[in-house]
């Protein structure tokens, strides 16, 4: 009888297009995933893969046998993932993508309690300014918002994000603060460049009325990273818009302020994601809900609304 991990190791291989890119998915070397196949072919007694330099190609047999174990395959792995939440010890690594700012102020000051709860789980966080494709690349959970939910993926929301201005006591000392958001451009703005289409982002704000109105800051720095642009602002260079997540921590000690209160933008919900299968791996399924208990117990949601009144 074939082991998972000579399945798994083809139905990777088959679908990455190569050895390499299966490992990196698997969290093992293109060695082992190579053995793999080997093996599976040596046993099945047919070549699964054509081989070359560059291109790994499925033959007749090879495509035929990948249409028949890969749905059996998900399941498998799936009965496993069942059986470890049965037994209570959720296990394995868990991969998981945030964005640097939000992941280090938020989510890493849970991971002992995490870990402590759940010992056997090994984390694996990659932070990084990027919207992955969960499924293609590995990760088990990726934490976000704007992210396009393709096929097979699910959102939780756990947080709505909201863009305010904001500024240093510092530079606001001697200038009249804006009544509304048009008054923001009498001020040096630190602007994002977005990285998609090189452009500078334009911000329309609202009020709890649903009044809207253009915010368009004085293009004095130039930057495409909201951490950088928050640093910009600490360091009193001008006003800049960014989430309310980044601002939260300046804005509770002082070093920031907060420019026309009243008014914010909406940029849609921070949210975990992760695929939707009917069994989620135990370690994926305990960490999605110790992060949503974990939100709700630190008031993030109302702490993270920009809208006042």
């Amino acid at each position: 009888m074939e082991t998972l991990a000579n399945l798994e190791s083809f139905v990777r291989s088959a679908k990455s297009g190569g050895f390499s890119p299966a490992a990196r998915l698997m969290g093992v070397t293109p060695a082992a995933v190579s053995r793999n196949v080997a093996m599976l072919e040596r046993n099945l007694g047919v070549r699964l893969f054509h081989r070359s330099t560059r291109k790994l190609t499925l033959t007749e047999e090879g495509e035929h046998f990948l249409q028949a174990v890969q749905g059996n395959l998900d399941a498998l792995q799936s009965a496993i993932a069942g059986i470890a939440t049965d037994r209570g010890q959720p296990s394995g690594v868990l991969k998981i993508s945030m964005s640097p700012t939000f992941g280090t102020s938020y989510i890493l000051p849970l991971l002992p309690a995490f870990l402590k709860k759940y010992p056997l789980i090994r984390p694996d966080w990659q932070l990084d300014n990027r919207q992955v494709d969960l499924i293609a690349e590995g990760f088990d959970a990726a934490i976000g918002g704007g992210f396009e939910l393709a096929q097979g993926v699910v959102a939780r929301t756990l947080a709505p994000a909201h863009i305010i201005a904001v500024a240093s006591p510092s530079y606001m000392s001697g200038r009249t603060p804006p009544t509304n958001p048009e008054g923001i451009a009498a001020l040096d703005g630190i602007v994002m460049r977005t990285p998609r289409t090189g452009r500078i982002r334009q911000w329309i704000m609202r009020n709890v009325h649903g009044e809207e109105m253009l915010a368009t800051p004085t293009e004095r720095i130039v930057l495409n990273d909201p951490a950088a642009m928050c640093q910009a602002a600490l360091l009193g260079l001008g006003v800049t818009l960014i989430a309310v997540p980044d601002a939260l921590p300046y804005l509770e000690n002082g070093r920031l302020i907060r420019l026309v209160p009243q008014w914010y933008l909406d940029a849609g919900p921070i949210s975990i994601y992760y695929a939707s299968r009917t069994l989620l791996p135990a370690k994926t399924r305990v960490f999605v809900d110790f992060i949503a208990e974990a939100v709700k117990r630190d008031r993030l949601p109302e702490r993270f609304a920009g809208s006042l009144g």
